[in-house]
């Protein structure tokens, strides 16, 4: 299995016979091919668009993949946040209806382009906190530079509880917020990569709303506020969350973004219908993309 396209074409250079290659992307790309390979996509947009080959035979009639290299499997999605999902979105339900602090995360993507637009939606956040509506995670990835112009823009962000460079204390704080109510903002900052990103991932059990770019992020089951694209190739990702309602629509204005994140903290009318287009998601199978992609590895043989 590769969840890369070069690692699945050195596989199949180095004569393997069943090769899984997991494409991460809705917009159909040819970097993302490898001939010989089974491929899988996580929507059915993505399974037309390359079955098709679209936009990637120029003006030459459309040509078809082969029988069997492509299949659709659903989302890629952790497999902790699948198997607790119903749990973790009752309590999300509990969370609006007894008026709790609605935990909001905000993973700053982008390689730290968005650190302006992100400062300007914490701004929009610091009131509600202040009135006990919201808890505030911000993860700034591995952006030491993310995080002191955070810092520096935002004074009240002074006395955040910083998590820095400190993985066991993210895992714990992560394990402790599924079960006891949390308040105050909290930042985190890892320098190593895969704390970096799978901080996220592990904070997401946990929170209400997950503010981000409609990268690989858009196909979790968890709510979203989409906020503006960094690479054009995302905005499929944002069609599909919008289309599912598990997300927003891509709110590439600022305004637009400020305006949805105070709507969604406040009015909860839009949290509860995301919660409940996640269930009939699930219930429908379309998180389990991960499980099908190893079941497809693990059948044997040769395609």
């Amino acid at each position: 299995m590769a969840t890369h396209v070069w690692p699945a074409q050195a596989a199949i250079h180095s004569g393997m016979e069943r090769v899984v290659n997991v494409i991460p992307d809705n917009w159909p790309m040819a970097l993302h091919l490898s001939e010989g390979a089974i491929h899988c996509v996580q929507s059915p947009s993505a399974w037309f668009g390359y079955k098709t080959l679209r936009g990637m035979a120029g003006k030459s009639l459309p040509r078809f993949m082969d029988p069997g290299s492509l299949i659709y499997t659903g989302h890629y999605i952790d497999h902790e946040l699948v198997a607790n999902l119903e749990q973790d979105t009752a309590q999300r339900m509990n969370r609006i209806s007894t008026l709790k602090p609605l935990r909001i995360l905000l993973s700053v993507g982008g390689a730290g382009a968005q650190r302006e637009l992100y400062a300007r939606l914490i701004r929009t956040l610091l009131p509600l906190e202040k009135r006990g509506k919201a808890a505030i995670f911000i993860n700034v990835g591995d952006h030491q530079s993310v995080l002191e112009g955070l810092l520096s823009d935002i004074p009240e962000l002074q006395g955040a509880s910083k998590h820095i460079d400190t993985w066991n204390d993210t895992r714990a704080f992560a394990e402790k917020v599924l079960t006891e109510t949390v308040t105050g903002i909290h930042i985190f900052m890892h320098s190593d990569i895969f704390q970096a990103v799978y901080t996220t991932n592990i904070l997401m059990r946990a929170s209400d709303l997950l503010v981000t770019k409609p990268s690989e992020l858009a196909f979790y089951p968890v709510p979203k506020l989409l906020v503006r694209r960094v690479g054009g190739h995302e905005a499929w990702g944002a069609i599909r969350s919008a289309e599912l309602g598990d997300g927003t629509f891509e709110c590439s204005d600022p305004k637009e973004a400020e305006a949805m994140l105070k709507f969604l903290v406040e009015d909860k009318e839009g949290l509860s219908l995301m919660n409940s287009c996640i269930l009939s998601a699930n219930k429908a199978g379309l998180y389990s993309g991960a499980y099908r992609a190893v079941e497809l590895a693990l059948q044997g043989g040769s395609k």
